[in-house]
């Protein structure tokens, strides 16, 4: 039997109308649906099948982007109960949908656990002008050197998101990220996009929503593994409690060491699947490890393929 990672994209993942196919055609899925949106007080259908402006309000993106991923993930268990996962993996916020696959967390649970998370990032962010820049064409060490330079100077930037070669976020204050977008581009760089996020993930500015998540994490988080999870920060697995509540709680100041996971499991497994919408993962992979096959599972069609390719 091959062996299988099953992973799950971040915040950017998200769209409007993301698991509507899934809700019309699934009764788990409109039972998740009902009682993801009674936890945290939220019709999810609107937010996430309606034009609105909480999908891009991280406190609501998050628990969304979770809850379409564990109903794909658990309606693909329920037509495949014998395929077991060899490890878990996500990017950024995927991680905590890694941890509700292996079993750690129930997913009514995640999704009030990221709808706070979100709300805790948000908050750290609230009274200063935070960003994130996408470098685009430049490698890692300029990146890290322009970064490391620029901090020598008194400005917050670092590295936020290892996500391909030549693709590295930043993140920090959005005036010190602009005044670095030509020297970014003086060093090679094909692009440096500020993006539209309010919040400056995976540095130290989030650092007072540390304490507080951490806290909701012992309350939510059990030792509970069906297989390892890989952890964004070390890019190493792990299967207990402590060790998901302390990398959890440094991921939110550490960077997404996404590519580095990639290349350290690609030797380990046969092939990945992708839970939720989109191909962003799908699409990264093939640019870092080609020889890594990688399924996606986004909508009932997605769901039958998949189904028929390896469920049979």
């Amino acid at each position: 039997m091959s062996k299988i990672a099953m992973i799950f994209a971040g915040q950017g993942s998200q769209a409007v109308g993301m698991g509507k196919d899934f809700y019309e055609n699934s009764k788990l899925a409109r039972e998740m649906f009902e009682k993801a949106g009674d936890r945290i007080g939220v019709d999810f259908k609107e937010i996430i099948f309606q034009e609105n402006e909480k999908l891009g309000q991280t406190a609501y993106t998050q628990p969304a982007i979770l809850l379409v991923q564990m109903i794909a993930y658990k309606l693909f268990k329920a037509e495949c109960p014998d395929i077991k996962a060899e490890l878990f993996l996500g990017h950024s916020l995927g991680e905590f949908s890694a941890l509700c696959a292996t079993g750690a967390i129930d997913y009514v649970d995640a999704v009030e656990l990221v709808h706070k998370r979100g709300a805790l990032m948000q908050e750290a962010c609230d009274t200063i002008d935070a960003g994130m820049m996408a470098i685009v064409g430049l490698d890692d060490a300029s990146v890290e050197k322009i970064c490391a330079d620029a901090q020598a100077d008194g400005k917050k930037v670092w590295p936020a998101n290892y996500n391909q070669d030549g693709q590295l976020v930043v993140a920090g204050m959005k005036s010190d990220l602009v005044s670095l977008e030509q020297t970014f581009k003086d060093a090679g760089a094909k692009r440096a996009l500020l993006l539209n996020m309010s919040v400056a993930s995976h540095c130290d500015i989030l650092a007072p929503a540390q304490a507080p998540l951490a806290e909701l994490m012992e309350k939510y988080i059990t030792d509970t593994f069906e297989a390892p999870v890989i952890s964004n920060v070390t890019t190493k697995p792990y299967s207990t409690k402590a060790e998901a509540v302390q990398l959890l709680k440094d991921q939110l100041v550490k960077p997404v060491k996404y590519k580095q996971s990639i290349q350290a499991i690609a030797p380990e497994v046969d092939m990945a699947i992708e839970f939720g919408n989109g191909v962003v993962l799908k699409g990264l992979n093939r640019r870092i490890a080609k020889e890594l096959k990688t399924l996606n599972i986004s909508d009932m069609a997605s769901l039958e393929k998949v189904k028929e390719e390896i469920c049979s």
